[in-house]
């Protein structure tokens, strides 16, 4: 230091020993790495030039803990240990080109051996040895990869959820689009059925083969609703239930079905609130129900259907049925002693065309087809199963308002008389002048000449387009219009919405394989829209009832 005058004077100096500060520095700086590096939600793991593990984190000892103890220890355990035998030549390739110095691997996904179904992304990065100086000792210079490893186990398993409600709607698409061509055939062959039945007494010997014919077409309609309940594109049509008498009515039929070995047990609730379903649809979900129950009890045993209430307030207690609002709902339950079904096979039971049953006993639709029929009415199904001992099935169905059942109970009874007694009292006959708009030749073929049998005047359209050139040349003298739903260049709603738009007063008929849901929604205003609607197939009675009723009817 110098003084005032510039002059150097007396100096001072300070010796630190910082050796020991230094290695509590490092100490400290150990500490935290290790901690960090265990508490990374990622495995990570440094891989010798043998193959060897040479320094894991906390989340890698959790993740391949099995790999590690079958092994017998870390020490034991190779890379290749770490995948399953399809993935391992993969892991080995991504492994070389990370000691070549590569910097960009593509990862590995490999499924992790051991007794949980674990599924893994493996991320293989080289070790740049040196970096410090060359102050590394000969353990690390020998980390020669360092894998970084993600459990996807979740995200593969919401990657098949989503892969198979994809395969689910496709097959859906391809099994409706399938029965919609059917239903145009059975049309065909119902419609004609019925024109050579009108046309042969009872007593000649033509009459009975015919007769056969249509009630095999009858057949094959009931498997085409079969393909779209699971579609859940069928045409519904429900009415007002009581669960407690149709069961009762199904019970002769179950017991047949069931066969001698099977006890059935039926056990109503009291005072049970009313559904509103398709009958035949609803019948269908207890027969397959109660025939998975049969064949899960090949040597015998008890299968119970029973039915209660369940109101709103249950639902407090009841947290087990995801995904359905709270609301009242009639529930049925069908339990069986069977063999029971596994957690796995439990996962798929509704998938369509699953099926544990051997080759040529089972099409694996039978509970797809209970799904989609459920869901259509507005209901639920939970399935719960025991290996063992035995299966139950809870199907929750919406009750149905009781102001609306009032209503619709007092309007019902006269429509089913007019049903029944209508074709025996009621002339079907008219003069009115019709349009039928449809594509395929033989339904067109069939209505025209059942329509023309009861005195109508039927002019013809192959389609939407030709329909509306039709119209433009004869002029307003149609009372009504009947047109298929799908059809080339124009389809049935498009023609609807343009000539309701030039006639609004005009009457229309649709004809459909598909639900009228399915198309009514894509509408202008469905809910102020007025039209018939006739499910394909249908019969010459079927045809001519609708269109007197729409004819007859005030709007």
């Amino acid at each position: 230091a110098a003084d005032i005058d510039g002059a150097p004077g007396a100096t001072r100096t300070v010796v630190l020993n910082r050796m020991e500060q230094e290695g509590s520095w490092d100490q400290d700086a150990e500490i935290n790495f290790t901690r960090f590096f265990n508490s990374t939600p990622m495995a990570i793991a440094a891989i010798g030039k043998d193959g060897g593990i040479r320094r894991t984190n906390a989340p890698f000892q959790r993740m391949f803990g099995d790999v590690v103890e079958s092994k017998g220890g870390i020490k034991s355990v190779s890379f290749t240990d770490l995948a399953d035998e399809s993935s391992r030549e993969a892991l080995k390739s991504a492994m070389k080109a990370a000691i070549a110095g590569q910097a960009k691997i593509a990862p590995v996904d490999v499924l992790v051996p051991g007794e949980e179904d674990l599924s893994a992304r493996i991320y293989v990065s080289p070790v740049n040895v040196g970096d410090d100086g060359g102050k590394n000792n000969a353990d690390e210079e020998d980390n020669q990869v360092l894998i970084h490893v993600l459990d996807m186990t979740e995200q593969r398993a919401l990657e098949q959820q989503f892969a198979q409600g994809q395969k689910m709607q496709a097959v859906g698409q391809l099994a409706g689009g399938v029965a919609h061509d059917f239903n145009n055939v059975l049309t065909a062959i119902i419609g004609f059925s019925d024109l050579l039945l009108a046309n042969h007494r009872p007593s000649d010997p033509s009459f009975q083969d015919i007769m056969n014919i249509k009630q095999n077409a009858n057949r094959a309609a009931s498997l085409v609703r079969q393909l779209l309940a699971f579609s859940r594109r069928q045409t519904l049509r429900p009415q007002i239930l009581q669960l407690g008498d149709v069961l009762s009515d199904l019970r002769m039929l179950l017991g047949r079905l069931l066969g001698e070995t099977v006890e059935l047990e039926v056990k109503h609730g009291r005072d049970l609130w009313p559904v509103k379903a398709d009958l035949s649809q609803f019948e269908q979900v207890i027969v397959n129900l109660a025939v998975n129950a049969r064949d899960a009890m090949p040597d015998g045993g008890k299968l119970s259907i029973r039915t209660s209430n369940f109101p709103e307030e249950d639902f407090d207690d009841e947290v087990i049925y995801k995904g359905m609002p709270p609301a009242d709902y009639v529930l049925i339950e069908v339990e069986d002693r069977g063999t029971g079904i596994s957690e796995k096979v439990l996962e798929k039971i509704f998938e369509p065309f699953f099926s544990t049953k051997e080759v040529g006993k089972g099409t694996g639709l039978g509970l797809s087809t209970v799904y989609g029929i459920i869901k259509q009415t507005g209901g639920f199904i939970y399935p719960e199963s025991e290996v063992g001992k035995g299966t139950l099935f809870r199907v929750f169905l919406p009750r149905h308002d009781e102001e609306e059942e009032f209503s619709e109970d007092s309007e019902e009874p006269a429509e089913e008389a007019n049903a029944e007694d209508g074709d025996k009292k009621r002339d079907l006959t008219g003069n009115a002048t019709l349009l039928l708009v449809e594509d395929e030749d033989a339904v067109r073929a069939f209505a025209t000449r059942a329509l023309m049998s009861r005195g109508y005047t039927v002019h013809e359209a192959s389609s939407g387009v030709e329909a509306l050139e039709v119209f433009e040349d004869e002029g307003p003298i149609f009372d009504l219009v009947i047109s298929d739903v799908v059809m080339p260049e124009m389809d049935g709603p498009t023609l609807f919405t343009e000539l309701r738009g030039q006639h609004p007063d005009l009457k229309f008929i649709f004809m459909s394989g598909y639900a009228e849901e399915a198309f009514a929604k894509n509408l202008p205003d469905p809910e102020s829209q007025k039209f018939g609607f006739l499910p394909k197939p249908f019969s010459l009675k079927q045809l001519a009832t609708t269109v007197k009723e729409i004819l007859e009817s005030p709007d």
